[in-house]
């Protein structure tokens, strides 16, 4: 007889309450205008130049976090592995999470500022003043590494379930360490390479909070345009179109990533 696993009602009660119905409140919004009308208006707006232009630029940040984070975090992971207190030093890496997120914003304000310890350092050697806040650079430092935790742990748990067996198998047979790395220890990480893109692309297409404290208002993302439509002009139908839209985007990327895993994966 078919147990009934009862247990699962709690988590389909919050999916439904926090998750499915909220974006079911944020599409039936996005099909009203400002007069209450029922009408496409709001997504016919968001192909007009200046929001496509935002969508751009959310992809391009989202895509160089992203990018970054794995440049940057891989072989973090993978040296994490090989050092003998591995947890610890996983640990160290993860503390900063503990911190809030706007103490942690602050903090690089006061460092990026003209005259904030980066430049102060700077100074020491003869370089600068230069401008860190309110630039490309410093608003993708602060972005990396507030997300490059989150690109570290999958990959770092991918690694871990190697079997060491696999180096001994590929040493036997000849191969390098370079060789070993590229054909073993990356094509059985790719899951975790994965699920480290999902979890840092994903958000980072729609930040808002960052690229006003320390982008100012030069980096302007389908985020912010969220955000000013809810909170500055009011219009709720707008910007529910464009988080619809966002979402779509969200759900079309993930399908293409698997897809690609897949398909390099041989599957």
């Amino acid at each position: 007889m078919k147990q009934r696993n009862y247990f699962i009602f709690p988590y389909v009660i919050f999916l439904g309450v926090f998750i499915i119905l909220p974006m079911l409140l944020i599409l039936s919004k996005s099909f009203y205008n400002l007069d209450g009308v029922f009408s496409l208006e709001n997504y016919t707006k968001i192909f007009t130049p200046v929001y496509l232009l935002l969508m751009f630029n959310s992809f391009k940040y989202a895509f160089l976090i992203t990018l970054f984070c794995v440049v940057i975090g891989y072989p973090a992971a993978y040296f994490l592995m090989r050092t003998k207190h591995k947890r610890l030093w996983l640990s160290l890496i993860l503390l900063p999470m503990w911190m809030n997120l706007l103490l942690k914003i602050y903090a690089f304000i006061g460092i990026f500022a003209r005259e904030g310890l980066l430049n102060g350092l700077l100074g020491l050697v003869g370089a600068g003043p230069f401008q860190f806040l309110f630039t490309d650079l410093g608003f993708l430092i602060v972005s990396v590494y507030l997300f490059i935790p989150f690109m570290i742990m999958p990959i770092f748990n991918s690694i871990e379930k190697i079997s060491p067996s696999l180096f001994d198998a590929a040493s036997d047979l000849g191969a390098g360490r370079l060789r070993t790395f590229w054909r073993v220890i990356v094509p059985l990480t790719k899951e975790g390479i994965k699920s480290g893109i999902q979890v840092v692309f994903i958000p980072a297409l729609s930040l808002f909070f960052l690229t006003r404290l320390i982008g100012g208002n030069k980096i302007i993302t389908l985020g912010t345009a969220i955000e000013q439509n809810f909170l500055v002009a009011q219009n709720y139908g707008v910007g529910s179109a464009i988080a619809v839209v966002l979402i779509i985007m969200m759900f079309l990327l993930m399908f293409l990533l698997n897809r690609l895993l897949k398909t390099k994966g041989g599957r």
